[in-house]
């Protein structure tokens, strides 16, 4: 059977950056085998089939596979293929607003789409929180693992921990931009865990971080953006930034290591000392369609 799709780049606003991204458009028929197939072959960080909503209200319900197994939820998979359904619409160039049904709940997205049809920006909003799930691994012991010095393991009052949002993270923190371009991709303790490293970034102003991911166990030597674990992120600044109640918006660059820059726009809402709400937000730009047989 003929199958449309499409490639986008994500977390950029130009083709051949950010982190790339295939998205099945016809995917009712295939089952799970099939579909992991299919992003085994594709060899992405992340493929998304799109399949009709359960709920008509919804836009469309998203499976999403990376070559090594299906995911719950994943960020540049929402972020770009909110804006291609977005592109789709007969009113193309306005904000859309949408549901996105993810194996995590119902994701609310806002998206606004170029007029000449090439991409656009979307933001969403976490349908849960992050989880605080434990200090992290004993830092000399990341070190070891990463091929750094115990003393590049840390930054401020930033220390080893792990939180998840559905996938789950070993978040690292590291004491400088050299140090964490020195980093060697590897597996993280946990083997269920991604493993995410993050820096101040001296570029930046505000909460502006400089991040990699690695993720052997999900088929992802390193991902150049990954909005899951920037999702993840922020329970990471609740846990070790002084934020006072309010909104705060976070900047995130990832994938200079890889040589795809991302931007990621992290923005928390904390009220009565509680964060309160999470949302996620991108570019993407449509790179190529065509017809899958399968």
């Amino acid at each position: 059977m003929a199958r449309r799709f499409v490639t986008l780049d994500v977390f950029t606003e130009r083709r051949l950056a950010g982190n790339p991204l295939a998205v099945v458009l016809d995917g009712e028929g295939l089952d799970t085998a099939a579909m992991q197939a299919v992003a085994r072959e594709f060899n992405l960080s992340e493929t998304v089939f799109v399949l009709p909503p359960r709920e008509a209200r919804h836009r469309a319900s998203l499976r999403i596979f990376t070559p090594a197994r299906e995911l719950p939820f994943a960020g540049h998979p929402t972020v770009g293929t909110a804006v291609l359904l977005a592109l789709q619409d007969p009113t193309r160039g306005d904000a859309r607003a949408f549901g996105l049904e993810e194996g995590i709940g119902i994701v609310p997205c806002v998206v606004e789409t170029l007029a000449d049809g090439t991409g656009g920006r979307a933001r969403f909003r976490l349908p849960l929180l992050p989880d605080y799930l434990g200090p992290g691994p004993d830092p000399a012991a990341l070190a070891r693992l990463l091929g750094l010095e115990p003393g590049d393991i840390g930054t401020g009052r930033h220390a080893p921990s792990r939180h998840g949002v559905g996938p789950t993270f070993t978040c690292v923190p590291v004491a400088s931009v050299a140090a964490l371009d020195a980093a060697r991709p590897a597996q993280a303790p946990d083997p269920a865990d991604g493993l995410y490293l993050y820096t101040p970034d001296p570029e930046g102003t505000g909460q502006s971080w400089r991040v990699r991911m690695f993720a052997p166990n999900l088929g992802v030597s390193e991902d150049p953006a990954t909005g899951s674990a920037a999702s993840a992120f922020a329970g990471v600044l609740m846990q070790f930034e002084a934020l006072g109640d309010g909104t705060h918006d976070v900047a995130i660059r990832q994938g200079e290591a890889m040589g795809r820059p991302s931007d990621i726009a992290l923005q928390l809402t904390i009220a009565a000392g509680a964060l309160q709400g999470v949302e996620i937000g991108g570019a993407a730009v449509i790179l190529s369609d065509g017809t899958l047989h399968v």
